[in-house]
């Protein structure tokens, strides 16, 4: 299969080594400016951190998508806040099948924006975490998979069938879903309260006080009410199940996040990402800040959490800082 993955980050990096496990398959990666130099120099450099080992892989690069470029399917792995600047070109691309990867809290608006049949546009979550360095991608995992599904609907047999071709003998593990937009919404349901946190922690998480540790999933689970109070199905067992103070869901998300906050687990798929990746985590939380403003919900913990960080604008003076 010809598979173009848009986007050179941390994940679409791992998207693309495991692709690259299918011999079958001809991947070409979209990447712009040094680092798709360096690709092209000396391919793709991948530190699996858990794994304790590094893979090297040759792939093709490209860096820019015309309208007659074909492929069998097409990876977007960018941010969710670059995806407006990035969609007209994928519209205009004539390529059918697209799968969106990361966190999205728009997959149905993404979804009409491509102009394509619903069974044609996918969305994904891959489970793996990490940080691109200059020389290197530092990726965290325990075993890469990916949640897909159509935004609303399940995915058509023939949309199925060539995803999991696409990963044919490779080490990935494909879970499909049949309503993406209510997963992802869940998803960012916890994901912006640990951002919150790294926040408040200057992104140390081992400073995070056992308080903090409690709001970020009492937070969780007044997320999870108010979707439903905008009408966004939540599955309890897999999200508010496990937040609700008493349960033994709630103990095992205990047990989690304290690991993620005392060992460099955390930093590598939490705080990593959160501190540099600020206009994302603002993104996602403007809009669910839209999604709560529709239901009036009140959330304590939410609110209380959210006070704790720096506001937006110095965050992204950090960012802007440290880059430099």
């Amino acid at each position: 299969m010809r598979i173009l993955v848009y986007g050179a980050g941390a994940q679409g990096c791992e998207l693309a080594h495991r692709l690259l496990q299918n011999k079958k398959n001809v991947v070409t990666m979209l990447a712009r400016g040094e680092w798709k130099e360096r690709l092209d120099q000396r391919g793709l450099v991948i530190r699996h951190w858990a794994q304790c080992r590094t893979t090297v892989d040759r792939v093709t690069t490209i860096d820019t998508l015309a309208p007659d470029d074909c492929y069998d399917l097409v990876f977007v792995a960018v941010q969710a806040g670059q995806l407006p600047d990035v969609l007209p070109i994928l519209k205009q691309n004539k390529s059918e099948y697209f799968v969106f990867v990361g966190n999205d809290p728009h997959a149905v608006e993404v979804m009409q924006a491509m102009q394509r049949p619903a069974d044609k546009v996918a969305f994904g979550f891959q489970g793996s975490g990490g940080h691109r360095d200059v020389d290197k991608v530092v990726s965290a995992h325990v075993g890469v998979d990916m949640t897909v599904g159509g935004a609303t609907a399940p995915l058509s047999g023939v949309f199925r069938y060539r995803l999991k071709t696409a990963f044919e003998g490779a080490k990935y593990k494909l879970n499909f879903v049949s309503d993406m937009d209510a997963w992802l919404k869940c998803h960012i349901a916890l994901i912006l309260p640990a951002c919150y946190l790294c926040y408040a922690c200057k992104g140390d998480l081992s400073k995070a006080t056992k308080e903090q540790r409690e709001l970020v999933l009492d937070a969780a689970w007044e997320g999870c009410e108010m979707l439903k109070a905008a009408h966004i199905p939540v599955d309890d067992k897999e999200n508010t199940d496990c937040y609700r103070a008493g349960t033994s869901g709630r103990r095992k998300m205990d047990a989690m996040l304290l690991a993620i906050c005392k060992t460099p687990l955390g930093r590598l798929c939490v705080s990593d990402h959160a501190m540099h990746a600020v206009a994302e985590m603002q993104y996602l939380d403007e809009a669910f800040e839209g999604l709560r403003a529709q239901t009036q919900t009140q959330m304590t913990a939410w609110d209380t959490l959210r006070g704790q960080m720096p506001s937006w604008d110095i965050m992204r003076k950090k960012t802007a800082k440290t880059r430099r």
